[in-house]
C-alpha cells in the first residue's frame, strides 16, 4: 500500500492561488462601490441598504451568462471585454423592467486558476458595474479539474434593482398606433454566437485573425468580441424624461421572440425593415446569404439593442433626448391591432 500523503493542490486546486486572486481583485470591485454597499468583499455575503425614498419598493432580481462568446474570446485569447458582456447582459434585463440597477455578484468556474486570466474578466465586470452604476458586492471562484478544458472558463451573473411599483414596466397603456423606437446596439452583443460561429468559422472557414471584410483593419475576432452596449445611463434619462411603455432588450430571440414579452394581447408590433442603420457584421451576415430572414431576426439583434414602446406623441421628442445622450435611435415601427406577434415588413 502507497502511503504517499495527497493534498488538494495535488488534485488541481491551488488555494493559494485562489487568495492571490482575491487580493488582486479587491481594490477593482471597491472602485465599483456606491451608495448603499455597506460591506467589502470576502464574506458569507453582500450587504446592501436599500435606497430611501420609495414608497413601495420591488426589488427585480437578472441572471445570464453570455454563452458561446466564450469561445471567440478563448480563441482570441481576450479576456477583457467579456465580463462587461456579463454586466451588460443582466443591466438590459433590469432597466427594462424600469429598474434601477444597484448590486451584482458574478461566478467565475475555471479547471485550474490562471491569475492574469481571472483578473482580465474580473475587470470587464469592474469596467461593466461602473458603466451601468451598479456594485460589485461579491461573487464566487471555482476551481473543478477535470471539469473545463485548460485556459478555458464559464461565467455567470445576478443582478438586484428597484423600482416603485406603480413604475415598473410593461405599463398597461400600451394601444394601438404606438411608436416603436430602436436603440442601436454595436453587433452581437452576447446572442447568436453558435450560430454565428458556424457561419464564419464553419461555413466560411475564417479564423479569428483573420481580417474582418470591410472591418477598417480590424479582426474577425475583435468584431465578433466588440462587448454588448450598457443602455442604463441613457434609460435612466428617458425614464425620468418621459413615459416610457415599455422596453424590450433584444437578447436570445431577437425581435420575434423577445418584442412580444412586453406586449398586451391583441397587439402586433410592426417592424419597418431597413429603418434604421445596420452595424457592419449584420450587412456582411446578410450579403453571404445563407440564412434565411426569419432565422436573422430570431436569433440577432440586427442592430438594435432596445426597443422602446412610446405614444406617437411623444416619439420624436424622445428621439431627441436619445440623440443629445449621444447615442442613435430611430423609429422602426407601431403597434397595431392583431396578434400578440412581431411582423417585419
Amino acid at each position: 500500500m502507497d502511503n504517499k500523503k495527497i493534498d488538494y493542490r495535488s488534485s488541481g486546486v491551488n488555494i493559494d492561488a485562489g487568495n492571490e486572486f482575491v487580493r488582486r481583485i479587491k481594490p477593482l470591485t471597491k472602485s465599483t462601490f456606491i451608495e448603499g454597499v455597506v460591506s467589502d468583499i470576502g464574506g458569507f455575503g453582500g450587504f446592501f441598504r436599500l435606497p430611501t425614498g420609495l414608497k413601495n419598493p420591488l426589488l427585480v432580481a437578472t441572471t445570464d451568462g453570455v454563452g458561446t462568446k466564450l469561445k471567440v474570446a478563448f480563441d482570441a485569447g481576450i479576456h477583457t471585454t467579456i465580463g462587461i458582456d456579463l454586466v451588460a447582459m443582466c443591466a438590459n434585463d433590469l432597466i427594462a423592467t424600469g429598474a434601477t440597477p444597484l448590486f451584482f455578484l458574478d461566478y467565475f468556474a475555471t479547471g485550474a486558476l490562471t491569475i492574469e486570466q481571472g483578473v482580465d474578466v474580473v475587470k470587464g465586470i469592474t469596467e461593466g458595474c461602473r458603466e451601468a452604476e451598479m456594485a460589485l458586492i461579491g461573487g464566487e471562484t471555482a476551481e473543478m479539474p477535470g471539469f473545463y478544458k485548460n485556459g478555458e472558463y464559464d461565467i455567470a451573473g445576478f443582478a438586484v434593482g428597484v423600482v416603485e411599483e406603480g413604475k415598473a414596466l410593461p405599463s398597461k397603456d400600451i394601444r394601438a398606433d404606438d411608436c416603436l423606437i430602436g436603440i442601436a446596439s454595436n453587433g452581437l452583443h452576447s446572442n447568436g454566437y453558435s450560430l454565428a460561429r458556424k457561419l464564419f468559422f464553419d461555413e466560411l472557414l475564417m479564423s479569428v485573425e483573420d481580417d474582418f471584410p470591410g472591418g477598417q483593419g480590424q479582426s474577425v475576432g475583435n468584431v465578433l468580441l466588440r462587448p454588448t452596449r450598457i443602455y442604463v445611463k441613457l434609460m435612466k434619462s428617458l425614464l425620468r424624461s418621459y413615459h416610457i411603455k415599455a422596453v424590450a432588450h433584444i437578447t436570445g430571440g431577437g425581435f420575434i421572440d423577445n418584442i412580444p414579452r412586453v406586449l398586451p394581447d391583441m397587439a402586433t408590433a410592426i417592424i419597418e425593415e431597413g429603418s434604421w442603420e445596420m452595424p457592419d457584421i449584420f450587412r456582411f451576415i446578410v450579403e453571404t446569404g445563407k440564412i434565411e430572414k426569419n432565422e436573422l431576426y430570431r436569433t440577432f439583434n440586427m442592430g438594435i439593442g432596445l426597443v422602446l414602446v412610446v405614444s406617437r406623441e411623444s416619439c420624436d421628442d424622445v428621439l431627441s433626448l436619445v440623440k443629445a445622450c449621444g447615442d442613435k435611435g430611430w423609429k422602426i415601427g407601431r403597434i397595431e391591432r392583431g396578434e400578440k406577434e412581431v411582423v417585419i415588413r
